[in-house]
Parts: structure tokens; sequence; C-alpha cells
């Protein structure tokens, strides 16, 4: 039988506590009460609880002081902090001191479900990470990959496993995901960590320039060959050849690449001698490559030869729980970087930040996070500086698809379009499609009463 979850509910007020005691019993969990945080404090020094619902307003000791202190004692806990006093300023000093959520009185109750929920999945996110680096062990290096999100924790145990041998590995998924981290993490991770790392991007450089790129070429092979080259393939001698875009390479370059892969052999572009080399392939690209076998752009038995481990980086907008560890990753570097003091986000970035769909995956992020470190005036960057391409109506695009939104429709008629398409992304489920839309249930029942589509 399943343990229920503990949740240690503090409120100065009974009547708030025991209609919260009703309400969470209901939902299936186990609930104590404190009528303070010192009361809260001493709870937590006694047992675990699995999350804490705080007032922020009590007689002895705020919530925020009593949030500080917990979390110094157990940061593990998740905290979410209750108040009717809704401001900015509380809010940030919440999320400061480590509040997992912030909620105003009158609770939404459909919104604190899904705050609960999301804080224990991120409770059991970090346990998954704690287990991950034991199995990792110490000498695992992350490469900087930030994430703990389960998509992202399924890659690193892969790397992890493929790294140690000299399978070819093939990265897909859209770009700006960060394929090109991962295959640093698998190079240096590697027997051949102590060999070089070469990357080439096969889509910016021309068919005939890309031979010679990756075979060299001799002295006068062609006009403006003046001295001979050494290819990436003798560059990377000893280590790792990283071809990203590999779909954008030729027919013709492919039956060249592909003998390279079976024989371990290259000649120069305009010479005879065969050059043995000792290289691992890692490819990476944005593209459905059975798609392209079947249009003819992309040959198969590369495909056998590239392929044999398989890694699927998620888009950005399916590791939600990542962007507030990326954000602050951004921020901090690019604060340094452009000499400004910028502490954070807004309660209201973060949450846009977190809704947004990002087409351009982490790479966008970063963008937006830049311009709003170089835009903003305040300790604290706010919605408006951080310049989200949704922002924009004729890019406007419904998060749970990516498909966009004719640009022609009139205003009410977008809205009507993307919040039906994501209540039907989210099967049904309006408690999970108004987390998507980034509005409260309540919202989402106005709006779909409007369009007719429940009495």
């Amino acid at each position: 039988m399943k343990t229920q979850n503990s949740i240690l509910v503090v409120d100065d007020d009974p009547a708030h506590r025991t209609m919260l005691r009703t309400l969470l019993t209901g939902w299936g969990y186990a609930i104590a009460e404190a009528d303070d945080g010192s009361a809260a404090i001493e709870r937590v020094h006694e047992r675990a609880f699995d999350l804490i619902l705080m007032d922020v307003r009590m007689v002895k000791v705020s919530g925020l002081q009593a949030l500080a202190e917990i979390k110094s004692f157990n940061p593990a806990i998740p905290i979410i902090i209750m108040t009717a006093y809704s401001s900015v300023e509380t809010a940030v000093e919440a999320l400061k001191n480590g509040a997992y959520d912030y909620l105003t009185k009158p609770l939404d109750f459909d919104e604190l479900r899904l705050a609960m929920e999301r804080a224990m999945d991120h409770k059991e996110l970090r346990e998954e990470n704690r287990l991950l680096r034991e199995t990792l062990g110490s000498h695992f290096d992350r490469r900087h990959i930030i994430g703990q999100s389960r998509g992202m924790v399924r890659i690193l145990e892969t790397v992890a496993q493929v790294a140690p041998s000299e399978a070819t590995v093939l990265i897909t998924g859209e770009s700006g995901t960060g394929k090109e981290m991962i295959a640093g993490a698998i190079h240096f991770n590697s027997p051949r960590k102590n060999g070089p790392f070469v990357k080439i991007n096969c889509a910016a450089i021309t068919e005939t320039l890309l031979e010679s790129e990756l075979f060299g070429h001799e002295k006068g092979a062609f006009t403006g060959a003046h001295r001979q080259k050494e290819g990436r393939f003798r560059q990377a001698h000893g280590g790792s050849l990283f071809l990203d875009e590999i779909s954008e390479m030729s027919l013709a370059m492919q039956v060249k690449l592909l003998r390279v892969l079976q024989e371990r052999e290259i000649t120069r572009v305009g010479g005879e001698e065969v050059i043995t080399v000792d290289v691992r392939i890692i490819a990476a690209t944005n593209k459905d490559l059975a798609r392209e076998i079947e249009a003819g752009r992309f040959r198969e038995d590369l495909y056998y030869r590239l392929n044999v481990v398989a890694l699927e980086m998620p888009p950005l907008r399916e590791r939600r729980e990542d962007i507030p560890l990326l954000a602050q990753h951004f921020l901090e570097a690019l604060s340094r970087e452009n000499r400004k003091s910028i502490k954070g986000f807004t309660p209201q970035a973060m949450d846009r930040l977190i809704t947004y769909h990002w087409p351009g995956n982490v790479r966008e992020l970063m963008n937006a996070v830049e311009r709003g470190v170089v835009l903003s005036r305040s300790e604290y960057l706010d919605e408006a500086v951080l310049s989200l391409i949704s922002g924009d109506e004729s890019s406007f695009r419904d998060i749970s698809s990516g498909d966009a939104v004719n640009a022609a429709m009139p205003l009410n008629e977008v809205e009507k379009t993307t919040i039906l398409k994501t209540l039907e992304a989210a099967g049904g489920n309006k408690s999970e499609a108004a987390r998507r839309l980034g509005i409260t249930r309540r919202t989402l029942h106005k709006r779909l009463k409007l369009y007719g589509v429940m009495k």
C-alpha cells in the first residue's frame, strides 16, 4: 500500500487550518498542523514532511522567518507560501529564501492542488537526481549540463552508459536543445577524454569545401590550396569527431563518409596516400532521418552506421522543471559579463518563462535572459524586459502543440483556438490545460462557458 504524503499546514487562523485539513485529507494527504512559524520549526525538527503550506503573517515568527530557518535545517522540503497580502516584494523575498511557490488567499483550490502536485514531483525529481549522482559517481563530468527533469535524467543515464564504449552515437532533437553539449559529455566521459574533441557543422560549409575540411587536401589540389592541410578526421585522431547537422551533407559526401566509417581510412583531396584514422563519431541532426531516407535525401546504410546508439533531446517545453535552473544560471553568468547586479526574476516573469512555448529551446531562453539583463534597470527582471517572441500576436502559438495560429485571425479567435487546442492536447483534463496555459482553472471555466463549450 502506498504511503500517504505528509503535509504540514502552518497558519495562525484556526478556521483556515480546519478548512485545509478537511480539503487535503479528502485529497488523500496526511495532515499535521502548526499555529505559528516557531511551532512549524519545532515540528520539522521532530519529523520529516513531504511538503509545507505556510502563511506569511503570524504573531510570533512570520512565515518568511520560518521559511529561512526550515530551509537551513532541511533544504529538501518544498514550502508553498500562502498570504492574503499579495505583493511582488513579498513573493520575491519568499522565492529568494527557497519557497517552491507563492499563492494568495482566498486560495484557488485547483491552483493549490496543481502547485502541490508540482512540488511533490519536484521533490521526487530531486531524489532521482541524488540517486543519479550516486549512479554516475563523482568522476562523471556533466560538462555544465543543467537539468533535473526526468527527460534529462534519462539522457544523462544513457550518456553514462554509452560514454565508456566506442559506439557511434546519433543525437536528434530540435535546434537549440543542447545536442553539442551532450556530444561533449560523451567525449569527456570516455577513455578518449584526453584526446581531441573536434566539431564541424556540416550545414555551415559548402559541399566543395566540406570534403577538404573533413579529409584534408594536398598542396595544389585546387585553386587556393597553397599548402597541405590536415582535415578534421586527422585532427580528431585518438579522440572524437562531432558531425553536427549531418542531414545537410550531400549524398556524394555521405558515400565518402560511409567508406571512412567502414574502413577507418581517409585520403586527402588531391592525394593518393591512404591514412588510417582512429576516431569516434558522434553525429547530430534536427531532422527526422527516417523521413529524409524516404525522400531520398539520406542514405539508409549510413543511417544504420550512425544510429548505433540513439539519443533524442527533449525540447524545452517538455522539460519545464529545468527552466528556473537554466534561467538563473544564464542570469548569473550574463549579469557578470555585462557588469550588472541582478539578483533574480519577479514571480510574474518566472511564470511567463515557465509557460512560454520556447520554439528556439534553450538557445532562445539564453537570448531572452540576455536581452533582459541588458535592458533591466532594477535588481529583478520583470516581464517587460524579457521580449519573448509570443508577445507578437503574429507568432502566437499553442504551447502544447507548437502550431502557429493564423495571424489574420481576430484576437478572440486566437485565444479560443489556443485554449481549445491546449485542452485537447491535455486529454480534456482542465486542470492540466490551465497549468499549460498559465491561467487558473476558474479562468479556464469562464472562457469555456464564453465559447459555449460547457454550461
